[in-house]
């Protein structure tokens, strides 16, 4: 293959790449190359091996393209409109739709760091409506801290059959990775952003449940007033004292060893009866006999004060649901961690 100056409208951005780096000195084109990435540098090398003569008037016009593009008086403004013009420029449209879906996607490199960053409950849900072979797959390219998460909320057979093949796979081809990434891309990662909201209203429902009374009183009424399904939505998923009903005896015995008795008071004090007892009859008679004195003999207690004691046992109960120290029942008899 020879390039001429007919020849120029025709050549793809690579191509035009691997001419411009022929024409620099073997330094400067060696200084270029190590900031590529090694897909890269395949791509250019495999350009170049195949270029073949290319004629004086070719690389001048190409140089030419290239010190237009760069020159000029006015300032540049880098988004996402500029680097995919500019990256359209010099690579493929598949490269440049692949480059272009990692940098506005979920955080990661590729697919697989992205689904790093995924939800465990939200890939499990996914990866047990697909083969187990593609399931092990995708888990063999996960961090074994979040496989083994992941792993946790799948069906028990499901992923013992998962586990099996996991065991026996052996090195996958290249295309087989590619095919599988491809479709990981398309169908899962491309329709994360669409939970997006639903990451909104808990990380909202963990503001709620961090502000003091008055503010959550009313913050939650402007709410209800203005849009009452989100005002819903949020309130279902707050985790509050009254919450602590939801979870079983040995659940408060192991809440009770880790909290400080002095603030247990102080949060008893704002609880409802219902809560109260759920402590008191949980401790030995004398612990229980002592709190109840104190409860009895305490004076007014600064509403602040109230708040921030149950704030304190809360964010210890749910450190503990994290862990699965710790269960709760949704009141249907089934209990979730």
């Amino acid at each position: 293959m020879s390039v001429e100056s007919k020849d120029i409208a025709k050549l793809k951005g690579v191509q035009k790449a691997a001419i411009v780096l022929l024409s620099m000195s073997e330094q400067n084109a060696t200084k270029i190359l190590a900031m590529m990435s090694e897909e890269e540098i395949k791509d250019i090398s495999h350009a170049m091996s195949h270029l073949g003569a290319v004629s004086p008037e070719v690389v001048e016009k190409i140089l030419s393209q290239f010190l237009n593009f760069f020159s000029g008086d006015s300032n540049y403004f880098g988004s996402i409109d500029t680097t995919q013009k500019l990256l359209e420029r010099v690579l493929d449209k598949h490269r440049v739709d692949t480059l272009m879906e990692e940098i506005q996607g979920p955080q990661g490199k590729n697919t697989w760091e992205k689904l790093g960053n995924v939800n465990e409950e939200m890939l499990a849900t996914y990866l047990k409506n697909e083969h187990p072979q593609t399931s092990a797959l995708v888990l063999s390219k996960m961090s074994s801290e979040h496989a083994a998460r992941v792993l946790g909320h799948l069906p028990d057979e499901f992923a013992f059959e998962i586990i099996t093949r996991m065991l026996s796979m052996g090195s996958v081809k290249k295309d087989v990775l590619d095919r599988v990434e491809k479709i990981l891309r398309a169908e899962f990662i491309s329709s994360i952003s669409k939970a997006q909201k639903r990451d909104s209203y808990e990380m909202m429902a963990d503001i709620f449940n961090n502000f003091d009374r008055s503010s959550e009183a009313k913050f939650m009424s402007m709410l209800e007033s203005k849009v009452p399904e989100d005002a819903e939505k949020i309130k279902n998923l707050m985790f509050t004292f009254e919450d602590l009903t939801k979870i079983d005896v040995s659940g408060i015995q192991t809440l009770l060893r880790t909290v400080d008795k002095s603030k247990l008071t102080i949060a008893l004090k704002g609880g409802s009866e219902k809560v109260r007892e759920l402590f008191l009859s949980n401790m030995s008679q004398r612990a229980a006999r002592i709190v109840q004195d104190e409860l009895e003999s305490m004076g007014p207690v600064k509403v602040k004060d109230v708040d921030d004691a149950q704030s304190e046992i809360i964010i210890a109960a749910k450190s503990l649901i994290a862990k699965g120290e710790v269960a709760l029942s949704d009141g249907k008899g089934d209990e979730y961690i």
